[in-house]
């Protein structure tokens, strides 16, 4: 594992350095489009490439760190390349940096979401982007299938994990956890070995009093809301934060289940738009979360679920940087990740059938037909055209728009 910057260079004083990384995690913030793996390949142009601030050893070393923790791994990556370039206090300047257009961007758009909700033009463009949404959560089940699902048993995990969370009220995050440990059990080091590294046992499940009908929206800034919400917006996002395996849409089955099926906080419809929201902002689809909080308690509320579903990402870069790699090599680790994966699939696959339901459950039948049409048009683009998904979900809206018009 790299050293963080402790002396300054004669080159550069640490200053210069924290205005580097600032300025130059403020530009992917705003112009990082594309996806993770989008995110990634721009950080390394810039850091690898361009300035030289690590070698590709050193990129690739901290890149399989981020990509064996939970949490979105190009954020994680650009808190590393900080932590990297200018200790503690660079990988906090880094990862703000890269979070903050990106945060600013959906909470304008889920304030315009909410406030036009009703106009039928937004319906319009809605009604071609959720099967768009979709369309991407599916063809990333197939993708992630094609690499985890390798035996019968992690298919039987998969398959295990998709009936019980489409069918049962089982919390997705205890599902992972058992699946884990099944991991442990069917794909554990051969010969007699000892558990070894750091076990961190899930965070207690939120308990809430469940209301009888969905939250109304607050006011913008959510002043009457945070003092009774603040903590079960941050109990629940550190949860959701802590359990994101397996790339940025696990957060769905995870975010689903609680907030629309226990919390009430969103309609379905309302939840699938806010997963398009998170996709239209260049940054981390888990920044749905900000979406999310804005419902809740307005900005306040937003700034709140922000802040706890990326603290799990800040502090196992910072706080445990040093111990990471030699965490990563633990066979025991990797076996409950390999149980971990396939019930990853499972879960976003029974996730996205009522996603699809609602997608689909338009006014008319015409307009439910052509909602198909949009969502089977991207999957052929995502699938076998590789079209990217920042450009089909505007796509989807100027296509919903249009049925929309016509109708």
């Amino acid at each position: 594992m790299s050293k963080p910057f402790t002396e300054p260079e004669t080159s550069t004083t640490f200053s210069q350095r924290l205005g580097e990384l600032a300025k130059l995690f403020l530009k992917l913030g705003m112009l990082g489009f594309g996806g993770p793996q989008a995110h990634i390949a721009m950080e390394n142009d810039e850091v690898v490439v361009r300035r030289h601030w690590l070698t590709p050893e050193q990129f690739a070393e901290g890149l399989a760190v981020c990509e064996m923790l939970p949490g979105p791994a190009s954020t994680q990556m650009g808190i590393y390349i900080g932590y990297v370039r200018a200790g503690q206090i660079g990988a906090v300047v880094a990862g703000l940096c890269f979070i903050a257009p990106a945060f600013l961007i959906v909470v304008a758009l889920s304030w315009a979401y909410f406030r036009f909700q009703r106009v039928p033009q937004l319906e319009a463009i809605f009604l071609g982007i959720s099967p768009v949404v979709t369309a991407i959560i599916l063809a990333f089940c197939w993708k992630l299938g094609k690499k985890a699902i390798r035996d019968w048993k992690r298919a039987a995990i998969a398959i295990a994990v998709f009936g019980v969370t489409l069918f049962t009220s089982l919390s997705v995050l205890i599902q992972f956890v058992l699946a884990g440990l099944v991991g442990l059990y069917w794909f554990r080091p051969s010969g007699r070995g000892q558990f070894q590294g750091w076990w961190l046992p899930p965070l207690p499940l939120l308990v809430a009093n469940l209301p009888a009908e969905t939250l109304t929206l607050g006011s913008f800034w959510g002043l009457e809301r945070i003092n009774d919400f603040f903590w079960p917006l941050t109990l629940f996002f550190l949860k959701v934060g802590s359990f994101i395996f397996g790339g940025g849409l696990v957060i769905i089955p995870l975010l689903e289940f609680e907030v629309v099926e226990q919390l009430h906080w969103l309609t379905r419809t309302e939840f699938i738009n806010g997963v398009a929201i998170g996709q239209l902002s260049p940054g981390p689809v888990v920044l749905t979360a900000a979406f999310v909080g804005y419902k809740v308690a307005g900005v306040l509320g937003a700034l709140t679920a922000a802040v706890a579903i990326f603290a799990p990402s800040f502090a196992f870069i910072m706080l445990a940087a040093p111990l990471l790699l030699r965490i990563r090599q633990n066979l025991w680790i990797r076996a409950f990740l390999q149980g971990v994966t396939p019930a990853v699939l499972g879960a976003i696959a029974a996730a996205a059938i009522p996603l699809a339901q609602a997608a689909l459950d338009q006014p008319t039948g015409v307009a439910s037909l052509a909602a198909g049409l949009i969502g089977l048009g991207a999957g052929v683009a995502l699938i076998r055209y590789k079209v990217p998904t920042w450009q089909l979900v505007p796509l989807g809206a100027i296509a919903g728009w249009a049925v929309g018009t016509a109708l």
